[in-house]
């Protein structure tokens, strides 16, 4: 058996970045993500959002892809709204952020996680992407 743990933090926004996640919406998307990766296999550590945006720290296993997880969650959860709202069509965007995570600063990203609220007082999640973009070096189309 091969022991493996690659911290992923994924991030990944509604279509348009729509702010259609209110407080009451983006509990049970967020609730149902954690229920789904569990019946998944997918080591789901930390995830939190605002009302725009998710951001989720996982472990992958030997077996999982960056881009399979991302689909289950994203797709799974998208198809699951959409069957228990009535608020319209719901989607979440194509694009996501994913890097990975050292042992070191898994702790770092937890608590960056869990005060998404907070930290979007002072920032959009617009100038937290070009951050993002930047900070990792990602090539941008167009």
């Amino acid at each position: 058996m091969p022991y493996v743990r690659i911290w992923v933090h994924l991030i990944w926004s509604t279509k348009n970045r729509d702010r259609v996640l209110n407080d009451k919406l983006r509990e049970k998307v967020l609730s149902h993500i954690k229920e789904n990766a569990s019946k998944k296999n997918i080591h789901l550590d930390t995830i939190d959002g605002v009302e725009d945006h998710v951001h989720v720290l996982l472990s992958l296993k030997s077996d999982q892809t960056i881009s399979k997880v991302a689909q289950l969650l994203k797709g799974e959860s998208s198809h699951w709204v959409n069957g228990n709202s009535k608020n319209g069509k719901f989607e979440w965007q194509d694009e996501y952020i994913a890097v990975l995570v050292s042992e070191s600063m898994v702790e770092k990203v937890r608590e960056y996680i869990r005060n998404q609220k907070q930290h979007h007082r002072m920032k959009t999640f617009s100038e937290e992407y070009k951050e993002f973009i930047e900070r990792y070096g990602f090539v941008t189309e167009g």
